[in-house]
C-alpha cells in the first residue's frame, strides 16, 4: 500500500503532539512490527520560484488544433515587478478568479524540466500553471490544473505570491508497505498508524470514531441529523452472506464542486486519481479507515435496493466501461431498473456520479471474503475495494464510515444531510479465545515480564478478561476477544504470534538444534539420484515436470476411451482452467517443455524429468474435508489416506533435433528411436537392473518405432519415436523421441559394485546371422547367449544389414562375442566351439542361419 509519511505522522501526533522521526526510523518502525516495505522515496524536488497565483483574465486563442488559453495571472511580488504574469495553458478545468500553482521562469520541475519565458502560439509565455503530476504529487495525469480555495489559503496563512511548497507538502516521503493477505486491516491509515503506535510505544487515538484523531475538524459530526429513520428501502438476501449493509444520503450538493487540495493530495499519494467530490470522499475514507464505500446518484435509483445473487445471463457495464456477463455466484446490488453494482468490486455506469449529480446515496457494507475473491478472479477484475474486502474489513465501523462520508461531502460540496440512516444486519460476534499468559514465552523459549501478554493484546484492540485461574507455574488464565478489525485472530497461536511480533522477533533467542544422527539415503533415494546423474552425464537437461496437464491432451493423442491413463483426477480450483487434470503420465509436461524450447529457437533439445504421477482407481475420486478446528480422528485419517491415489515415481525423456551437431568432426546426427532405447539402458544401468526390449504399439509412440521396456518379463515403460500425428497436433518437431519408465516398478537391488579383474585374456569373435525381418534382435541375442554358455562374458549387437541378396523379408544381425574363462587361458578352439553352439541355438530358437 502506498501512503505518505506525513499523513500517518499527523494521525499519531493527535495523541503524541511532539513525536516525529525521519524516514529511516519510520521504515524501521514498520519492520519492527512485522511489515516489510518495498521501499520509500521522497517527492521529487522542485527548485526555483514555485508560487501561488490567481488567474485574473483568460483569453481564448483560436485557429489552433486544440483549445489554447492565454492567461493573465497575479503572482503578487514574486516576479519582482508586481505585474501580472502572462502564461499559455491548454487545460480547461480552471476559471478566472481561481487560485493556482505557478512555476515562474527559473523553476526546475521534477525530471529536470526547467521553466523559462518563451514564445508559443504567437504569445510570450512567462511560466507554467502546474498540475499535480508536474510537481511530483501524482504519477498519472489527473483532471488537470490544481486549484486552491481561498479558505485553504487562509487556513495556512498564505496569500498570493507566497511559496507554494508548504501548501503542497512537497517535503514528504511515500512508503510502499507490503501488506500480507491475512492482515487486511493494515490497508488503511488507521491500521498502519495503530501498528506504528505499537512500534514506537505511542498512544493511539482511533480515527474511526474521532474526526480529530483523523486530523480533521473536531466538529465534523456536529449538526448531523438524527438517524432513527430510514433513507432508502433495502432488501438483503440471506444467501449473499452480506452481514451488514448501510446507507446515508446527502441532497442538494453543488455538482461542480471539487475536493479540496489536501484531500486530493492524499488520494494521489496513495496512487488514486481524484474524480469528483462524492467519489473522492469514498476513496479517502477507504484509505483512512479501510472501509470501502460506493456513491450512487440517488436520482438514478428506482425503488428499493436489493442485494442478491446474479441471475444467469444478466449483464452489467462496470465503471471501467466493460460489459460483463455475470455468474450466478456473483453478488449484485439492484433496483427496479436493474443491476447497479457488482457488490464489493465495482459500481455500474447507470448510477455513477456525474457532472449533474446533486443527490448522493452512500453505501457501506461487509461482504463475504471468499465470494468477493472468486468474483474478482472470475471476471479478472480487481479494485482497491475488492482488495480490502477479500482480506477482511471491520464491520463495526460501517455507521461511523457513513457519518464521515455525509459530513465530509456536505462540508466540501454543500447540500443537506438527510435525516435517517438505513442499516440491515448485525455485526458478528468475535470468538473468545482462552489461554495462559505464559504461552507466548514458552513458544519463544524466553521469559517475558509479567503483564506483557495482556498489555500487548490490549494494544492491538483485544478485550482481555482474567478468569482467576492459574496454572502450576502461576501463569494467569485469560479470555481474549479479538477486535472486529482482526478476523484473522481465531486461535491461541494467532494471539501468541501477535505478542511475539510486537514484543520484537529479534529478541527471540536463535538456538540451532543439534541434528540427530541420520541413517543416510534410502536405497530408493539412492536409485533416484543415480538415475538423475546418469541422464545428466548422458547429455540430457533436467526439468521439473508440472503435475498438471491439459484437459484435452489424451484427445490430442487419440487414446482409446478405455485407456487407463484417461482415468485422471480433476482439480476443483485449478490455477489454470485449461490445466485442471493431475497427470497420469509425465509425457504431456515433457512435450509441452519441448514445444516451448522449440518455439523459442532451441531446435536441438534433450530433456529429462523425474516426478510422481497420480494413478487413481476412479476419476470421480474425492477426498473428505474434515473440520480444521481439531485433529482428525483415526477413522478420518484412514479415510483421507484411502482416498489418495497411487503415486509412483516416473522418469521421462524427450528429445528432438540433432544429438550431435555438424562440425569439423563430421555431419550432424539426428536423434532416433535407438537413442530413446539407449536412454532406457542408461537408466537401467544406473538403477542396477537388467532390462530387455521388444516391439510394441502404445500411443503416443509410433507403432513401428516403439519398444516395451521389460524387467523380469514385466513392462515398466516404453521408448521410441513419437507418432507423427501426435507431433503435428502437439506442435512438436517431426521425429521427436520419448521415453517413460516407472522407477518404482524397478526391483530394488542395492548392490556394492567392485571391479572384477581376470589374469586371463579374452578372445573376441564376431558372428553374423540372417533372420526374418519380424524377429526381434533381442530374441536373437538371447538365443546366442543361451547357446554360448558360461564362457560368454559379453555380447553386443553392432551392425544391421539388409539387401536383396539376403531376401525380401530378411536381415543380417552382426554380434560381437567376448569369451573368457575364469580359471585358465582359453584356446581358439574352445572359443570357436562356444561360437558354434551359440549359432546352433539361434538356428533352433529363431531360425537363424549363418551369413556366408
Amino acid at each position: 500500500m502506498l501512503i505518505s509519511q506525513s499523513w500517518l505522522t499527523r494521525i499519531l501526533q493527535t495523541a503524541n503532539p511532539s513525536w516525529s522521526v525521519d524516514s529511516e526510523e519510520f521504515d524501521t518502525g514498520f519492520v519492527r512490527v512485522g511489515f516489510e516495505t518495498e521501499g520509500f522515496s521522497s517527492i521529487p524536488e522542485t527548485t526555483g520560484p514555485l508560487v501561488i497565483g490567481r488567474v485574473e483574465q483568460i483569453e481564448e486563442l483560436e485557429g489552433f488544433k486544440k483549445p489554447i488559453r492565454y492567461c493573465q495571472v497575479n503572482v503578487g511580488t514574486a516576479n519582482g515587478s508586481g505585474e501580472q504574469q502572462n502564461i499559455i495553458c491548454g487545460a480547461r478545468n480552471f476559471a478566472e478568479g481561481d487560485n493556482v500553482i505557478i512555476a515562474l521562469p527559473g523553476t526546475v520541475l521534477p525530471g529536470g524540466f526547467e521553466i523559462g519565458a518563451r514564445e508559443t502560439y504567437g504569445k510570450i509565455s512567462e511560466g507554467m500553471i502546474c498540475s499535480a503530476m508536474e510537481v511530483g504529487l501524482a504519477t498519472v495525469q489527473n483532471a488537470g490544473i490544481m486549484t486552491i480555495s481561498d479558505a485553504e489559503l487562509a487556513s495556512h496563512g498564505l496569500t498570493i505570491g507566497d511559496d507554494g511548497r508548504e501548501l503542497l507538502g512537497l517535503s514528504d516521503t511515500i512508503f510502499d508497505v507490503n501488506i500480507t493477505p491475512d492482515r487486511g486491516y493494515a490497508l488503511s491509515a488507521r491500521g498502519l498508524a495503530r501498528e506504528l503506535a505499537s512500534s514506537f510505544d505511542l498512544q493511539f487515538r482511533d480515527p474511526a470514531t474521532d474526526p480529530a484523531a483523523a486530523a480533521l475538524d473536531d466538529d465534523l459530526f456536529a449538526g448531523l441529523p438524527a438517524t432513527e429513520s430510514e433513507v432508502q428501502a433495502i432488501e438483503v438476501d440471506k444467501d449473499t452472506e452480506c452481514s451488514v449493509f448501510g446507507m446515508r444520503k446527502v441532497t442538494g450538493i453543488d455538482p461542480n464542486s471539487e475536493s479540496p487540495l489536501w484531500l486530493q493530495r492524499e488520494l494521489m499519494l496513495c496512487g488514486s486519481r481524484p474524480v469528483n467530490a462524492a467519489t473522492d470522499v469514498t476513496n479517502y475514507l477507504m484509505f483512512l479507515l479501510g472501509q470501502p464505500m460506493h456513491a450512487f446518484d440517488a436520482d438514478k435509483i428506482a425503488g428499493p435496493l436489493k442485494v442478491r445473487r446474479a441471475k444467469a445471463g444478466e449483464k452489467l457495464t462496470t465503471l471501467d466501461h466493460v460489459e460483463r456477463e455475470l455468474h450466478e455466484e456473483d453478488v449484485v446490488i439492484a433496483d427496479d431498473n436493474g443491476i447497479q453494482s457488482l457488490a464489493g468490486v465495482m459500481g455500474g455506469t447507470t448510477s455513477e456520479i456525474s457532472e449533474t449529480t446533486t443527490d448522493v446515496l452512500f453505501e457501506a457494507a461487509h461482504w463475504d471474503q471468499l465470494t468477493i475473491a472468486r468474483t474478482c478472479r472470475r471476471h479478472k477484475l480487481s479494485s482497491e475495494a475488492s482488495r480490502r474486502f477479500e482480506r477482511g474489513v471491520d464491520a463495526a465501523i460501517i455507521n461511523e464510515a457513513l457519518d464521515f462520508a455525509v459530513a465530509l461531502l456536505s462540508r466540501i460540496a454543500g447540500g443537506t444531510v438527510e435525516e435517517g440512516r438505513t442499516v440491515v444486519g448485525t455485526v458478528e460476534r468475535m470468538p473468545t479465545i482462552t489461554m495462559y499468559t505464559s504461552r507466548p514465552g514458552k513458544v519463544a523459549g524466553t521469559i517475558y515480564p509479567d503483564g506483557t501478554t495482556i498489555g500487548r493484546l490490549r494494544e492491538i484492540g483485544c478485550v482481555v478478561r482474567e478468569t482467576g485461574k492459574r496454572d502450576g507455574n502461576g501463569a494467569r488464565e485469560i479470555e481474549v476477544t479479538p477486535p472486529t478489525w482482526r478476523p484473522d485472530l481465531t486461535m491461541p497461536a494467532d494471539l501468541v504470534e501477535e505478542v511475539l511480533r510486537l514484543q520484537g522477533l529479534e529478541d527471540i533467542p536463535s538456538i540451532v538444534p543439534t541434528a540427530p544422527a541420520g541413517r543416510g539415503l534410502t536405497p530408493r533415494q539412492k536409485m533416484r539420484r543415480a538415475v538423475g546423474r546418469a541422464m545428466a552425464w548422458a547429455g540430457y537437461a533436467e526439468i521439473i515436470p508440472s503435475p498438471f496437464i491439459a484437459n484435452n491432451v489424451f484427445d490430442v493423442w487419440d487414446l482409446p476411451a478405455d485407456d487407463a491413463r484417461r482415468t485422471a483426477i480433476k482439480v476443483e480450483n485449478p490455477l489454470e482452467s485449461d490445466y485442471a487434470t493431475i497427470g497420469t503420465t509425465l509425457l504431456p509436461s515433457m512435450m509441452e517443455a519441448l514445444r516451448r524450447n522449440n518455439t523459442r529457437g532451441q531446435r536441438d533439445a534433450a530433456l529429462y524429468g523425474i516426478a510422481q504421477v497420480s494413478l487413481p482407481e476412479s476419476s470421480e475420486l474425492a477426498s473428505p474435508m474434515p473440520a480444521v478446528t481439531k485433529r482428525p480422528t483415526e477413522a478420518e485419517l484412514a479415510e483421507l489416506m484411502s482416498s489418495l491415489p497411487e503415486q509412483p515415481l516416473h522418469v521421462a525423456m524427450i528429445a528432438a533435433g540433432n544429438r550431435q551437431l555438424q562440425g569439423t568432426w563430421g555431419d550432424a546426427e539426428p536423434f532416433t528411436a535407438r537413442d530413446a532405447i539407449e536412454a532406457a539402458r542408461t537408466i537401467a544401468r544406473a538403477a542396477g537392473v537388467e532390462i530387455s526390449v521388444r516391439n510394441a504399439e502404445y500411443l503416443p509412440w509410433h507403432p513401428g518405432r516403439c519398444a516395451e521396456i521389460l524387467v523380469d518379463d514385466t513392462v515398466v515403460g516404453h521408448a521410441g519415436e513419437l507418432h507423427p500425428q501426435v507431433c503435428e497436433r502437439a506442435q512438436l518437431p517431426a521425429r521427436s523421441i520419448a521415453l517413460e519408465i516407472d522407477l518404482d516398478g524397478l526391483p530394488l537391488r542395492e548392490t556394492f559394485p567392485r571391479p572384477v579383474l581376470s589374469p586371463f585374456p579374452a578372445l573376441l569373435q564376431d558372428v553374423a546371422v540372417v533372420v526374418s525381418q519380424d524377429i526381434p534382435s533381442a530374441d536373437v541375442e538371447a538365443a546366442l547367449k543361451e547357446g554360448a554358455g558360461e564362457l560368454l562374458e559379453e555380447i553386443r549387437l553392432f551392425d544391421i544389414y539388409r539387401s536383396e541378396a539376403l531376401g525380401e523379408d530378411k536381415r543380417s544381425l552382426t554380434f560381437s562375442l567376448r569369451f573368457r574363462a575364469a580359471d585358465r587361458t582359453l584356446t581358439e578352439e574352445e572359443a570357436s566351439q562356444a561360437r558354434e553352439a551359440a549359432i546352433a541355438q539361434a538356428e533352433k530358437a529363431v531360425g537363424a542361419t549363418l551369413r556366408g
